[in-house]
């Protein structure tokens, strides 16, 4: 039986970035189905499987998540807090990729529980570059939940 793989779900508002994104897994041959989510209620209502996400009721919750901090609504940081206090969500592994570099930023999700912090890159090759070392760990070298 062929082994599923893991469900990434990404979490920014910004079309630019979201393509860039999507053009990096592509070109690092992420095989990853990813869904889309632009604030943090929306991430939230994703992974609880309520509103528009209904459907998803019953299905793997995904194996990662890769978190912008700087969101309308609900910001990165209140999802993240909100995520690792849910007794359901709090062992889904959170990747910070955001353009802050605050240290305030770094410090503070960490005490919230992130299990990384990774400030968005410049680059499109260094994006190509970081996707394919986060695959690497967390599909290929890391045991998820």
């Amino acid at each position: 039986m062929k082994e599923e793989l893991v469900r990434i779900v990404y979490a920014d508002d910004d079309e630019e970035d979201i393509l860039l994104m999507q053009k990096a897994l592509e070109k690092a041959r992420v095989a990853n189905p990813i869904d889309i989510v632009r604030d943090g209620e929306e991430l939230l209502e994703y992974l609880r499987c309520e509103g528009r996400y209904e459907h998803l009721k019953g299905k793997k919750k995904p194996g990662l998540i890769l978190l912008d901090l700087n969101m309308p609504r609900l910001d990165g940081r209140e999802a993240l807090e909100i995520i690792k206090k849910d007794a359901n969500l709090k062992r889904i592994p959170v990747v910070v990729l955001t353009t802050s570099k605050a240290e305030e930023d770094i410090l503070r999700t960490y005490d919230l529980g992130v299990n990384s912090f990774i400030k968005k890159p410049i680059s499109f090759s260094s994006l190509v570059e970081i996707v394919i070392n986060l695959s690497n760990y967390w599909f290929e070298i890391v045991e998820l939940p």
